[in-house]
């Protein structure tokens, strides 16, 4: 990039027993964000984890 600046296009969002969501992490890759939220799932809590990609305006796809 030519301005210097570090893209993490890749959301891992936590779902919580309430319906609550949350931002956990942002990543450079889709494998990335993957490894972390399958990793995070394995703990068996009752959270639920995915992966989004960012689109250009900053929202989540």
């Amino acid at each position: 990039m030519n301005d210097g600046t570090v893209v993490l296009p890749w959301l891992v969002i936590r779902q919580d027993d309430n319906g609550n969501r949350y931002r956990v992490g942002r990543y450079a890759t889709k494998a990335e964000a993957e490894k972390m939220a399958d990793s995070l799932d394995e703990h068996g809590n009752q959270k639920l984890y995915w992966v989004e990609r960012l689109i250009q305006n900053g929202s989540a796809h």
